[in-house]
């Protein structure tokens, strides 16, 4: 007998070829935050000729979509990114979550009425950077839903992400320009501003949580070595465990920042860069289901030592309103990992391409238990 999920595995590996096109294509023209308008119009398209109701640019934001079919009681989303990283291209791999979320939709586009389901799959732009969920889910994409989940590579495979709540911000000092040889008394040396901040970071990280991450960039300290470094700009991230503890490490990191304008004499000025990500948390009914669907898809889950693993993504933020997962599709591809260039060539392999079917029918299975989960309590209770 024919089973719900036979149908979505049929439907999906039928438009498998289409699929791995959709994740090459994307792969081949990396875009970055908010700039997404090949990638965004390309799943759209993939998911209107599958009959979903679509809209392209929604939710304030122009690469952002959401895509519905389905009118049953049972909401579930599927996330699909599609941003890129600066010079490594997908180094990240959403080109693979992005075709696993529009193979989903596909599986799930012909039983959405059958199964009482209303199936949304949104395009989520600035996942790098930008908080592209954070937005949507403060402007209602994420509202009334059962479940949301995603799949994203990785070098191994993992059933859920220890993700890590993070803050971004950019640093700029301003200080008084002169000649460094002749008249080096007249400057305010905005490079070493930044110089001891960072050195006073470097020594807060002794007294920080062995999960703590503080990591950032100098990307402007003078334009000259005989003109004392007027401006000097910064670039930087604080992760910890949950948004508790991060609004604290923050304070402490400030503090080095405000240190290096203090000793200097310089200005400082602090500016966030999109909303803060809040810790991951996995909906472990929905974990389970999940793992049971990738392993009946030949997938399996190593061991893995005990380390800690400082990724974050705004999809931690959804996950604390709406039951969420976010595993990890392993790549085989160590030891390369995420956001090395090595990553952006294992993000289109043979083994990426079968991630990317094999994530799209285990969401969709993993919808379809929860649809059928729902029908028996309706069916208990009446």
């Amino acid at each position: 007998m024919t089973t719900a999920k036979d149908t979505a595995a049929r439907h999906i590996r039928a438009a498998g070829d289409r699929l791995i096109d959709l994740s090459h294509r994307i792969h081949a023209h990396p875009e970055m935050a908010f700039e997404e308008h090949l990638a965004s119009r390309w799943v759209a398209d993939a998911l209107s000729g599958a009959g979903f109701e679509v809209q392209h640019g929604c939710y304030g934001l122009p690469t952002a979509v959401a895509a519905t079919i389905g009118t049953g009681p049972t909401h579930i989303a599927v996330c699909a990114e599609y941003d890129a990283l600066p010079d490594i291209g997908h180094a990240c791999g959403h080109n693979v979550i992005a075709a696993a979320a529009v193979g989903a939709g596909i599986g799930l586009a012909p039983l959405a009425d059958e199964l009482g389901l209303t199936v949304r799959v949104l395009g989520t732009p600035a996942e790098e950077g930008g908080g592209g969920k954070v937005l949507m889910l403060e402007r209602g994409a994420f509202d009334g839903l059962r479940a949301a989940m995603m799949v994203h590579p990785a070098a191994v495979e993992m059933a859920a992400m220890p993700g890590l709540a993070v803050t971004q911000f950019d640093v700029t000092y301003r200080g008084r320009p002169a000649h460094a040889g002749a008249y080096p008394e007249l400057g305010v040396n905005a490079a070493d501003a930044m110089t001891l901040a960072q050195v006073g970071i470097g020594l807060l990280r002794q007294q920080t949580a062995a999960s703590d991450r503080i990591h950032g960039i100098t990307t402007e300290a003078g334009i000259a070595s005989n003109i004392i470094p007027d401006v000097s700009r910064g670039s930087w991230m604080v992760r910890t465990d949950s948004l508790d503890t991060l609004q604290a490490l923050s304070r402490r990191v400030h503090r080095c920042f405000e240190a290096g304008a203090l000793a200097t004499g310089c200005e400082l000025s602090t500016v966030p860069v999109g909303p803060d990500y809040a810790d991951l948390r996995p909906d472990q009914d929905l974990l389970a289901l999940w793992v049971a669907n990738a392993t009946a898809l030949g997938r399996s889950f190593p061991d893995l030592p005990n380390s800690v693993v400082g990724a974050a993504t705004d999809m931690g933020n959804v996950s604390h309103v709406v039951p969420t997962i976010h595993p990890m599709l392993g790549l085989d591809c160590g030891p390369a990992v995420n956001h090395q260039p090595e990553f952006t060539a294992a993000s289109i392999t043979r083994t990426a391409d079968r991630a990317v079917l094999d994530g799209a029918i285990a969401m969709a299975w993993t919808a379809i238990d929860l649809a059928l989960d729902a029908a028996q309590r309706s069916a208990s209770i009446a």
